[in-house]
């Protein structure tokens, strides 16, 4: 998937997230796809990035599949705020370009589950990252 819903990137929901998610953006991290419950973002690493083994920081990746998660779970319109979260790592990267895929696994009227699979520019597995949801009324 990687087209972008213009009916959904103009949600106020997600403009917000888009122009006001000030880490993200100091990070660089760029919209990719976003369609009804799936958002798809990427990374160019920069040293910046990097920790003290230079390797791309934890915290890093972790962000940038929060920034995924946070747009699929409001990609109805309805604001849906972090609940829980987990991330494993499987590979580190040091440089290239990083993509985070968030989809949705369930949705209910007040919670919604989802995972983001982290991947390299080959295509290997970086991280997966596993986020619930409340949506606010």
């Amino acid at each position: 998937m990687s087209e972008i819903c213009e009916e959904i990137l103009n949600l106020p929901a997600i403009e917000l997230i888009l122009t006001k998610d000030r880490f993200a953006l100091l990070m660089g991290v760029k919209l990719e796809a976003l369609q009804l419950s799936y958002a798809k973002v990427s990374l160019e690493i920069e040293e910046k990035h990097l920790n003290g083994v230079d390797i791309v920081q934890g915290g890093a990746v972790f962000a940038m599949a929060d920034f995924a998660f946070a747009l699929a779970s409001n990609s109805y319109g309805t604001t849906a705020v972090g609940i829980e979260s987990s991330i494993s790592y499987f590979k580190p990267s040091r440089s290239g370009k990083l993509f985070a895929e968030a989809v949705e696994l369930s949705r209910s009227k007040s919670l919604g589950a989802y995972d983001v699979k982290i991947t390299n520019e080959q295509g290997n597995p970086v991280a997966v990252f596993h986020g619930r949801c409340f949506y606010r009324p």
